[in-house]
C-alpha cells in the first residue's frame, strides 16, 4: 500500500514538473525583456527541476514497476525489483562477473575451434553457446534496467541482433559455402572476445574512479562499445573498437559475395550478411555520435574558462 501511495504520489510530482517546463518556456519567449533577477530565478528553478527529477529517478528504483513486454513474455508478471542498494550493487557485480566468465569460455572456445579442432558437432555447440549467453545476458539487462541502471539504446538492442545472428548461424547446415566462412567467423569472434576482455578491465577501472567521485551511478554497466564516461585514455580502446566494427562491414560483405555464388542455396547467407550489417552501422554511428558529443562538450568547457 505504501508503495502503490509513493509511486502514486511520484506521478502526480512529474506532471507537476511538466506544467511547470510547459510555463517557463512560455516566459522564455520573452527572454530579452525580462529582468535580470526573474532570469536568475527561473534559472534557479529549472536546476531544482533537475535536481527533484534525479531524486526521482532514484526514488523508483527502488519501487515495484510493471515489467516491460520482453520480460513479461520471459518472466511474467513477477516483480524484479531489489529493495536494498547492497542487493542491486550484488547483482549487478554477479552480472559483471558473469559476462567476465563467459568472454574467456568463448575465448578459449572460439580459439579450439578456430586453430585445434575441425568438427560442425563443436561449432554448433559453440553458436548454441553464444544463443544462450546474449539470450541471457539480454534478461538480466533488463532486470537491471528495471533497478535502475542506465544501459539503453543502441547497447540493449545490440544483444538482441547478437542473439539472431547466433542463431541464425546455429542453423547453418554443413557444406560449401559454410567452411568458406567458418574461419573468418571464428577469427572475429576470437578478437570479439579479446577486445571485450579489455573493455571490461578499462571499462571497470573508470566506472571504480567516477564513483567514488561520486560523478557516476552505482547501478551503471560496462557495455560492448564507448560511453562518455570512458574518455580517459580514449586512445587506447577506440582503434580496437573501430577495428572490430569494420570487420563487421568486412563479414558482411563477404556474405553479401556469396550470397551471388550460383551454388548458395542456404538463407542463412543473406540473413547473417544483414545482421553483420546493422550491427557494423549501430556500432559505428553510436560509437561516433558520442565520441563527436564529448568532444563538444570539451569545447564548451574550454569556451567557459
Amino acid at each position: 500500500k505504501l508503495q502503490n501511495s509513493c509511486s502514486g504520489a511520484i506521478a502526480r510530482q512529474r506532471k507537476k514538473l511538466k506544467e511547470l517546463t510547459l510555463s517557463l518556456e512560455d516566459i522564455w519567449w520573452f527572454g530579452p525583456t525580462l529582468p535580470q533577477r526573474t532570469v536568475n530565478s527561473i534559472a534557479e528553478i529549472e536546476d531544482s527541476m533537475k535536481d527533484r527529477a534525479h531524486a526521482f529517478f532514484e526514488m523508483e528504483a527502488f519501487l515495484p514497476k510493471k515489467n516491460g513486454l520482453y520480460l513479461s513474455l520471459v518472466l511474467g508478471n513477477v516483480n524484479v525489483t531489489l529493495l536494498n542498494k547492497q542487493a542491486k550493487f550484488a547483482y549487478k557485480d554477479e552480472y559483471e562477473k558473469f559476462k567476465l566468465f563467459l568472454t574467456v569460455i568463448l575465448f578459449m572456445f572460439s580459439f579450439t575451434c578456430c586453430f585445434l579442432l575441425s568438427y560442425r558437432v563443436l561449432d554448433a555447440l559453440f553458436n548454441f553457446l553464444l544463443v544462450w549467453y546474449y539470450c541471457t545476458l539480454t534478461i538480466r539487462e533488463s532486470i537491471l534496467i528495471s533497478n535502475g541502471s542506465r544501459i539503453k539504446g543502441w547497447w540493449v538492442f545490440h544483444h538482441y541482433v547478437s542473439t539472431f545472428l547466433s542463431g541464425v548461424m546455429l542453423t547453418w547446415p554443413e557444406g560449401t559455402l559454410y567452411q568458406m566462412f567458418r574461419n573468418q567467423f571464428l577469427s572475429y569472434n576470437l578478437y570479439q572476445s579479446f577486445v571485450q576482455f579489455l573493455q571490461y578491465y578499462y571499462q571497470s577501472g573508470c566506472l571504480y574512479r567516477l564513483r567514488a567521485l561520486g560523478e557516476r551511478h552505482n547501478m551503471d554497466l560496462t557495455v560492448e562499445g564507448f560511453q562518455s564516461w570512458m574518455w580517459r585514455g580514449l586512445t587506447f580502446l577506440l582503434p580496437f573498437l573501430f577495428f572490430g566494427h569494420f570487420w563487421q562491414l568486412y563479414n558482411s560483405m563477404t556474405l553479401f559475395k556469396m550470397f551471388q555464388l550460383p551454388e548458395c542455396k542456404e538463407w542463412q547467407v543473406v540473413m547473417c550478411g544483414c545482421s553483420y550489417m546493422v550491427l557494423f552501422m549501430g556500432n559505428l554511428f553510436t560509437t561516433l555520435r558520442v565520441v563527436y558529443q564529448k568532444y563538444m562538450n570539451n569545447q564548451d568547457k574550454s569556451k567557459r574558462m
